[in-house]
């Protein structure tokens, strides 16, 4: 099996960290268009450090209603997917049930030391043995 780079181990961070810093600095940049003539409107001064305030308290306001909600709502997923909850491991047990019975009836002198053999090569990320009824 090839391994694949740093980048394409991750290559969703990438393209989602691609897209948020985009937004990001569209939102920063059209927003100064919006200050710059709003400004000019009023015949008031530009000032840097009242736009950065204002973008920023806007920014957190957007972040905090929705960035952070979505961001645990997928991100609380994956971890608890990932962590191996009882709701993810539904579908794991009963696919990882059959594969151990079909290899114990295909060998039954190695399947046995087959399933513990690939159990020790994945530990921590196969599901928790079945006990037989």
């Amino acid at each position: 099996m090839r391994k694949l780079s740093f980048w394409g181990r991750y290559s969703y961070l990438w393209v989602t960290l691609g897209f948020f810093l985009i937004s990001a600095a569209g939102h920063w940049l059209f927003g100064w268009f919006t200050y710059v003539g709003e400004q000019q409107d009023h015949h008031a001064p530009i000032e840097v450090s009242q736009y950065a305030f204002q973008m920023l308290e806007g920014t957190f306001e957007n972040w905090q209603s929705e960035f952070l909600q979505l961001m645990w709502q997928v991100g609380g997923l994956a971890l608890l997917l990932f962590v191996g909850s009882p709701q993810s491991k539904e579908g794991s047990d009963r696919v990882e049930a059959k594969i151990d019975e079909i290899l114990r009836r295909i060998d039954p002198e190695k399947g046995e030391d087959v399933i513990t053999e690939l159990d020790e090569a994945y530990m921590g990320r196969h599901t928790d043995p079945v006990e037989p009824t």
